[in-house]
């Protein structure tokens, strides 16, 4: 016959807990953000008390857009999420996070040739700041094909990227190629 347990010796795991302020750094370049993007902050924002969005600056890349246009745009489409902060960082993003006081970053995975980069990214981060996770969230099904880089060829022809990309990034990119 089993021993019934008391009350006594139940385990209360709240008693004295201290409460978690959860926060994630979704870094990128955003170059320009696109509608996979926003998806991720959404879905991010839904799963951590604070969710800041981080523009990495690359001094070897030649954006479309500089990094205080990507902030104002990112700003722009974010500002309705709660608990969402645009940023800009220099450096290592796990190094970033240890001064924000972040523990884990979000990477949005599109396909499998995205994941064994990601996953590289991930072991490299670990082993730099084992207190920081990477969690990966797939990308919805509709933005599986959608980049950045698609985003700026089609718009730099004139073509209509309103599929991919809020309004106001299309307003952007209008007034940036000209069409």
């Amino acid at each position: 016959m089993k021993p019934k347990r008391s009350a006594s010796k139940t385990i209360d795991r709240t008693r004295g807990a201290v409460p978690r302020h959860r926060v994630v750094v979704y870094a990128g370049s955003f170059d320009p953000v696109t509608n996979g993007h926003l998806d991720l902050i959404y879905r991010a924002a839904s799963l951590f008390d604070r969710t800041v969005v981080a523009v990495g600056k690359h001094p070897t890349r030649n954006p479309c857009f500089t990094v205080n246009q990507r902030l104002a745009l990112l700003r722009g489409v974010t500002k309705d999420i709660p608990g969402v902060d645009v940023t800009a960082f220099d450096g290592l993003v796990v190094d970033y996070c240890r001064t924000i006081g972040a523990t884990a970053i979000v990477r949005g995975l599109r396909a499998v040739t995205d994941f064994e980069y990601e996953l590289q990214i991930a072991h490299a981060n670990a082993d730099m700041a084992p207190q920081v996770d990477t969690v990966f969230l797939p990308t919805r099904t509709m933005y599986g094909f959608v980049s950045a880089s698609l985003v700026r060829e089609i718009a730099s022809h004139g073509g209509d990227v309103s599929r991919y990309a809020p309004a106001l990034v299309c307003t952007a990119l209008k007034k940036r190629y000209g069409k």
